[in-house]
């Protein structure tokens, strides 16, 4: 249930901070805002836990009383670095020594659960795949970051009086940000499907619904413990 309420949440989230952006609605930003606040802290609600009750209270204040002064789609426009880069940490922190790569924890636990092996190919290429989306991720970073401070009249550098040589419209940012940030992603996720077809034409999955039906099959204990 739990899951399932944060994946709705998160499809909520997307469409909220485009529309904030797109039309410079500082109530819009404010429900984007508080929708990835219950998002963080929708279990301990659930658990009727006091702290997260009044944690999502005072949030509600907090975001009140933004919503209505200058700055209330500056913290908006920070969301997608701070996301890329939390998510890119993860993929790059599991990369040092004596750790292992994300990539190979997912592949590892799709092979045990079909009774397969795995070769020093995989290894390698796991590690390298691994490897190739915390640099993506980063690549994101910076320019999610960059469009933060540059864009108008609600970037960071803008609300600082600072006046860039290079800006873009908070539109333009949303567009960039909230939408072509999620192709790019899937667009390599799409390509690197591809290309394993041809890496490994053996394999425990049939085709991309049937590797997503196995991913949902490895249960919560695995997600859970999967960015630790």
């Amino acid at each position: 249930m739990t899951a399932a309420l944060r994946l709705l949440l998160l499809m909520a989230y997307l469409p909220l901070a485009h529309f904030a952006g797109t039309r410079h609605s500082p109530t819009l930003a404010m429900f984007a805002l508080g929708d990835l606040a219950l998002l963080v802290l929708i279990e301990p609600l659930l658990r009727r836990r006091v702290s997260a009750w009044l944690a999502l209270v005072a949030i509600a204040v907090a975001l009140t009383v933004l919503a209505r002064s200058a700055y209330a789609l500056t913290p908006l426009l920070l969301v997608p670095s701070v996301f890329t880069a939390m998510i890119g940490g993860w993929f790059a922190r599991s990369l040092r020594a004596g750790r292992e790569p994300l990539i190979a924890k997912v592949v590892g636990a799709l092979y045990a659960q079909a009774g397969m092996p795995l070769t020093p190919r995989h290894h390698s290429y796991t590690r390298q795949l691994t490897l190739a989306w915390a640099l993506l991720l980063a690549m994101m970073t910076l320019v999610n970051l960059t469009l933060a401070l540059i864009a108008v009249p609600d970037g960071v550098l803008a609300q600082s009086g600072i006046v860039a040589p290079v800006t873009v419209t908070n539109a333009q940012w949303s567009w960039i940000a909230n939408i072509a940030n999620y192709g790019v992603m899937g667009g390599f996720m799409l390509v690197e499907f591809q290309l394993r077809k041809r890496v490994f034409p053996v394999r425990p999955y049939r085709n991309a619904f049937d590797f997503g039906r196995r991913l949902a099959t490895l249960g919560p204990a695995f997600w859970r413990d999967f960015f630790r």
